[in-house]
């Protein structure tokens, strides 16, 4: 057989999406788990809490997409520029015939035993309700005195300061300086702690008093901040008898001290901002309270006025109880009358009887009787009720010369006669004002 009747053997024609799932199992058996480090580009964050982007270097970049369940665990945020070191699977994503990895874990790179240590610590703590939130407490709406712990040397405490001073400078500080960087820092800090930890129950009058404290320091490596990932310092933040704010590092920054602390701050300048509000709100609400107190009053002075008039109303005027006693009057005049000529008539009808019965010859009998007669006639002028007239007051009558001693028993536009001691007077009601 001749060279050219050598049989040429021909490849495999694949399906694409087989081919993918071919190379796929390649990477799994070859490669996976695979661990890689590198700089993150072009991250991105989708809706769904999914991850993707790219991690590259000088020679080469992978794709990578980082679900949602895995993004929860992250105790930082990525940023590009990031270096990290991740921990995944090799893929292909078949759809696009891409190679990329799906992550599972990332932490930043360089952190080596130290990150794995406070991953270690963090979750002993946690799991000893350290972190829990319901033992988190409100920062005091208007905190009577502040202690705050850091170097003198850091320039967290100007900043802090500055801040305080700016948004509140009636508030007392109170400085328990420690060192917040190396092998002795821990321990230093938690002096600083409980020194101020004494101040919260003075136990003199007029003795300073601190109601809250701020724990802070700049930004810096995983090795700067080493110290607010001591147990120790973890353990006594959490016995602290008033609320505690952490500021340490800048917003990327977590320590044990951060999941400790009843709040966490981004930075510490924005600590001493969440630990006082701005004086001119407080001036603000003041002139608020004014405004309401003041409105409060007048509306009570108006209330109260009302009530005066209202009493005075139901007193009425003096003229009012003369009015009430001249009608009393004027009815007991009018029952004085009607009974005066009553008895006038029985004993007019008597003397008459005596006079058919008696002549008037009778002598002394007669002359007893008349004198009688006299004495009953002088008795009945001394009640005669036209002699209250005499004294001012009128007898009130209706069209048919009934009586009136109440004002309910007129109605307006009605005439009226009014008996005096001389005469009548015809009059109309105009109007009623009963007492």
């Amino acid at each position: 057989m001749s060279d050219s009747e050598v049989p040429v053997s021909t490849p495999r024609i694949w399906q694409v999406g087989a081919l993918c799932r071919a190379i796929a199992d390649a990477l799994e058996s070859r490669f996976n788990p695979v661990a890689v480090q590198g700089e993150i580009s072009g991250f991105s964050r989708a809706s769904s809490g999914h991850c993707y982007f790219s991690l590259k270097d000088g020679q080469g970049q992978i794709r990578c997409a980082m679900f949602r369940r895995a993004a929860s665990l992250l105790d930082f945020s990525p940023r590009d520029g990031a270096l990290v070191e991740l921990r995944g699977r090799l893929g292909v994503y078949e759809p696009r015939g891409d190679l990329q990895l799906i992550v599972e874990s990332m932490r930043q790179a360089g952190q080596g035993a130290l990150f794995e240590q406070f991953l270690r610590l963090k979750a002993k703590l946690e799991a000893e309700g350290l972190f829990d939130a319901a033992r988190k407490r409100p920062l005091p709406l208007m905190p009577r005195g502040i202690g705050l712990v850091t170097s003198l040397g850091a320039a967290a405490l100007h900043d802090v300061v500055t801040a305080l001073r700016r948004r509140a400078p009636h508030i007392p500080v109170f400085l328990a300086p420690a060192a917040v960087q190396g092998s002795g820092a821990p321990a230093e800090i938690v002096r600083s702690l409980e020194s101020l930890y004494r101040l919260v129950r003075p136990e003199q009058a007029g003795a300073p008093h601190i109601d809250l404290i701020l724990l802070v320091r700049g930004g810096g490596s995983i090795e700067d901040l080493w110290a607010f990932n001591d147990e120790r310092l973890a353990r006594a933040m959490v016995r602290s008898p008033v609320p505690l704010v952490c500021g340490v590092g800048h917003e990327t920054d977590f320590t044990i001290a951060d999941f400790c602390a009843d709040l966490r701050a981004p930075t510490p300048t924005a600590a001493a901002e969440l630990a006082v509000q701005p004086r001119e709100v407080w001036l603000g609400a003041l002139d608020a309270m004014n405004s309401r107190l003041a409105d409060a009053a007048m509306r009570h002075i108006d209330r109260q006025a009302q009530r005066l008039d209202q009493a005075g109303a139901r007193l009425g005027r003096p003229s009012g109880l003369v009015a009430r006693q001249q009608v009393r009057l004027a009815h007991q005049a009018q029952r004085l009358r009607y009974a005066a000529q009553a008895d006038l008539r029985l004993r007019h009808t008597a003397l008459q009887t005596l006079a058919r019965l008696l002549p008037e010859s009778t002598g002394r009998q007669g002359s007893r009787s008349r004198e009688r007669l006299e004495r009953a006639r002088l008795r009945l002028d001394g009640v005669d009720p036209r002699l209250v007239l005499l004294r001012g007051y009128a007898w009130l009558m209706d069209g048919e010369g009934h009586a009136l001693a109440r004002v309910a028993q007129a109605h307006a536009g009605q005439t009226l006669t009014a008996r005096l001691a001389d005469g009548e007077l015809g009059l109309r009601v105009t109007s009623i004002r009963p007492d």
